[in-house]
């Protein structure tokens, strides 16, 4: 049988989702054809980088491109404002996609093979990216993946409630990306003394703080250099001249980071290098600050600091597609940060501290199976394949008499 994970993005920040399930279904069934099928050539180096030997052993490489000419020239006209190649690949590989049995995906895009192309006979398994509130990661098209896998009881339960997913077709798996090693180098100006914040902005025009009040925020820290600054906004925030979201058809720029900014001794601006997605920010930073990214799960794997920008003043109090900002102070302005950053750091009922934790415990079933085992079990499963019980789980077995 043969399951392809595919990784099919401009930027390498999903691939951290379903890569590590892939490596342990590889391990755990040698039987099954595991095949990564990769779609531009960052891609494909961040896979290569992380599968390592396995690669030509275990596993295949499977790179796809776009194979009719027209396909090539829409593409070219529109890939500066769109991504028009992730949705042309579909097409022009229709042989390959037909002759696999499980497809594995971090996105929604790759409904296209059913909603488009007609291959219903094609299993497609969602492993989702992060585990955050976003409305958007609940919507209706998750119902159409003959399986999801999700992080934790916060994600299935709003995936029943929201989106109308089955729960037979749902499995709590824990986090994969938590099973890669830990990168923790950062710039070496970071290790000063001084508390690091990171500001990380969504993307989303139609959420993210960056287009309202961004360089206010930026400002704020050139004028507050007792504090030391990782800029490190969603990684396609500045990928193309604008950013589009299609939840909520909306378009802006994002412009351009001036150089007083550049020249701040106390900041440190990273636009998408690998160390914005791989958890490298989110482990050293002493204080968290954005908007509406799923990061902020990720921060709270140790919890620590919070403080949220309300750019657009909605009534979040008791909306769950805010429900992380319940984890430090939310202002709206950056006129409140100095309060703001004060307030997170005391905490002195330990309010926000209580908050964290529970946030961290619904969105994370972690257990002492790696989650990459756990989900290369659900996706066997789908595969009507039982794979061997890990180690872990023997041990439990036998302890438990």
């Amino acid at each position: 049988m043969k399951a392809c994970f595919l990784f099919n993005h401009d930027q390498v920040h999903q691939v951290a989702h379903s890569l590590p399930i892939a490596l342990a279904l590889a391990d755990a069934a040698p039987h099954v054809e595991v095949i990564l099928a990769t779609t531009n050539a960052r891609i494909q180096a961040e896979v290569t980088r992380l599968a390592g030997a396995r690669i030509g052993r275990t596993i295949t490489l499977r790179p796809l491109t776009l194979q009719r000419r027209r396909s090539q020239c829409v593409a070219a006209l529109a890939e500066p404002f769109a991504p028009a190649s992730k949705l042309l690949v579909y097409g022009d590989n229709l042989d390959f996609f037909r002759s696999i049995d499980v497809l594995v995906v971090a996105e929604k895009t790759s409904l296209i093979l059913k909603t488009r192309y007609g291959l219903d006979r094609l299993k497609i398994i969602h492993t989702r990216h992060g585990a955050g509130d976003r409305a958007i990661g609940f919507d209706p098209a998750s119902a159409l993946f003959d399986h999801v896998l999700v992080s934790g009881d916060k994600i299935r339960r709003r995936l029943i409630a929201d989106a109308g997913v089955d729960p037979s077709r749902i499995s709590v798996v824990g986090y994969p990306k938590f099973d890669l090693p830990m990168e923790t180098r950062t710039h070496a100006l970071l290790n000063d003394g001084r508390p690091v914040v990171l500001y990380n902005p969504h993307v989303s025009p139609h959420l993210s703080s960056w287009f309202r009040m961004g360089r206010q925020v930026l400002d704020w820290f050139v004028e507050h250099d007792e504090y030391q600054l990782i800029f490190a906004p969603h990684v396609m925030l500045f990928e193309r001249a604008f950013a589009l979201t299609i939840d909520k058809l909306r378009i802006d720029r994002p412009g351009r980071i001036e150089a007083r900014y550049l020249r701040a001794p106390n900041i440190h601006i990273d636009l998408g290098s690998r160390a914005s997605s791989n958890m490298t920010y989110t482990r050293r930073a002493d204080i968290y600050l954005g908007d509406v990214s799923s990061q902020v799960y990720e921060f709270l794997f140790e919890p620590r600091p919070c403080v949220f920008l309300n750019a657009r003043r909605v009534q979040w109090a008791n909306d769950p597609n805010y429900m992380h900002w319940r984890a430090g102070p939310v202002i709206d302005t950056p006129h409140q940060l100095d309060e703001a950053l004060k307030l997170a750091r005391r905490d002195a009922n330990g309010r926000y501290a209580a908050a964290q934790r529970n946030l961290f415990d619904a969105s994370f079933d972690l257990t002492d199976i790696p989650s990459s085992v756990r989900a290369a079990q659900a996706v066997a499963s789908v595969m009507g394949l039982q794979l061997p019980a890990s180690p872990a789980a023997e041990e439990r077995r036998a302890a438990q008499g």
